[in-house]
């Protein structure tokens, strides 16, 4: 557990200056040149810090899209090579876009979940947070290639978007009531709709506390929102996993789908955050303010997570297991197939040791957690799990014919290019603003935070 103890009186508030920036200015006392952003820093009663991306944020926006670009096109272009009607592309896709949303819609639950519970630690990195967060448009547009061909009735992806497959079909038959193109649409409008709205709401709020009069007030309105926000963002997360994965076998079924979902969602957003922070301060930017005890909880978060995965895991196949009922375990017989010495079989094993024995011991020490070099380790060790996962829960839907992961240049490309494109989204909006939110009453307490 941690405890926040703070270098000055637990009742002083922060300094209110005119000089605070919202979100297109420095904040404190004008800028400080530091860094290669170039930005100012947080004023007196803070360290003498960076906390603008400046020039650095354009660089890598321009690089990310680059690469992402490249990276689609060369998916596309090896996708029109393998003659199937776009099939091996489009799930290569899915896997890709399933694990990038995991990273963003772990992004909003995180900023929802510091207001709701009225955290302190956090707040110097919040405003990353509500950044990576409010790429939910982006996230929008990067899912096209997936929903337009539902409307289209292209079964490519999703049988259940095919009209003659679901007549012929009597299991099929008895969903088309949910598994239809029509309420799919709606409720993609939802998903999307909620979660841009709420992931703006927050970004918003927290810049215009940066120059307002009255922080309190902005602090208790986000905090109340939390609450509705909080069950909002767990039901359309778990219905959205439902539909672009679960569905994807849609005669299979798992009542704990979504808390599948949420566990990768919940550690793959920690372990981008503290890679983003690393990045930063390598770049000069909240280089004094984020400190290792900050690395440390997110470190203590990737951990936590870790053991839930594999809980949530285990739960899920046990309970499919003793009930033996068809149509749930021959999903988990087809990855199963070959067993630990080859095919999808082996997959599950490394899963097994790799998201979980493995990494289980690799951050159980507190020192792993508190050192950067070792903690950026694990972060991108699970984030290569967590795709892994994707990989796994999509590929072996391209039918009992493909005995094992078909890895290939095409899931690098899509992997590459979904990635480049929402790195680039988030370094375009990064790039103007201050990334940490300086006039919150709370941030006395996040500077001076301590673990125990």
């Amino acid at each position: 557990m941690a405890t926040e103890k703070g270098k000055q009186d637990a009742g002083k508030q922060p300094k209110k200056s005119a000089e605070k920036a919202g979100g297109s200015g420095s904040a404190g006392g004008g800028s400080n040149g530091g860094g290669k952003g170039g930005g100012g820093n947080v004023g007196p009663d803070y360290p003498d810090d960076n906390i603008r991306l400046g020039a650095a944020g354009q660089s890598l926006f321009t690089k990310a899209a680059g690469i992402g670009a490249v990276g689609l096109a060369a998916a596309v272009a090896l996708g029109s090579m393998q003659g199937d009607g776009f099939r091996r592309f489009s799930l290569s896709y899915v896997t890709a876009f399933m694990w990038v949303l995991a990273l963003g819609l772990g992004a909003l639950f995180w900023v929802i979940l510091q207001n709701l519970v009225n955290s302190h630690w956090s707040i110097v990195l919040r405003r990353v947070g509500e950044i990576i967060a409010a790429q939910a448009p982006l996230l929008a547009v990067l899912a096209l290639p997936i929903v337009v061909p539902i409307f289209m009735g292209n079964s490519t992806i999703y049988e259940w978007s095919n009209h003659a497959a679901v007549e012929a079909s009597h299991l099929l038959h008895k969903k088309a009531a949910y598994l239809n193109s029509g309420f799919f649409l709606v409720r993609f409008v939802v998903y999307f709709g909620f979660w841009t709205f709420i992931s703006r709401y927050y970004l918003n709020s927290s810049l215009a506390q940066d120059s307002s009069k009255e922080p309190k007030s902005i602090m208790g309105k986000m905090r109340a929102v939390a609450g509705p926000a909080m069950i909002a963002w767990a039901l359309t997360m778990t219905f959205c996993a439902i539909d672009l994965l679960m569905s994807l076998d849609p005669l299979w079924f798992s009542t704990i789908f979504g808390v599948y979902y949420l566990a990768s969602c919940v550690q793959g957003n920690n372990a981008f955050i503290a890679l983003v922070a690393m990045w930063l301060q390598k770049r000069g930017v909240l280089k004094k303010s984020v400190t290792t005890e900050h690395f440390h909880d997110l470190g203590k978060m990737v951990f936590a997570f870790t053991i839930f995965w594999a809980y949530v895991a285990f739960s899920q196949f046990m309970l499919i297991w003793y009930a033996n009922i068809p149509e749930e375990t021959g999903w988990y017989k087809l990855r199963f197939v070959g067993g630990w010495g080859g095919g999808w079989g082996l997959l599950s094993a490394v899963l097994l040791f790799g998201h979980f024995v493995i990494p289980f011991f690799g951050l159980l020490s507190r020192h792993i957690k508190r050192r950067r070099p070792t903690l950026a380790f694990w972060a991108i060790w699970q984030l290569v799990m967590i795709y892994l996962d994707m990989y796994w829960l999509v590929m072996p839907t391209l039918g009992k014919d493909v005995t094992a992961p078909p890895f290939g240049l095409i899931d690098l490309a899509c992997m590459v290019g979904v990635m480049g494109v929402f790195i680039a989204g988030i370094a375009m909006r990064a790039k103007n603003l201050n990334l940490m939110p300086t006039n919150d009453p709370r941030l006395p307490k996040s500077l001076a935070f301590e673990n125990i």
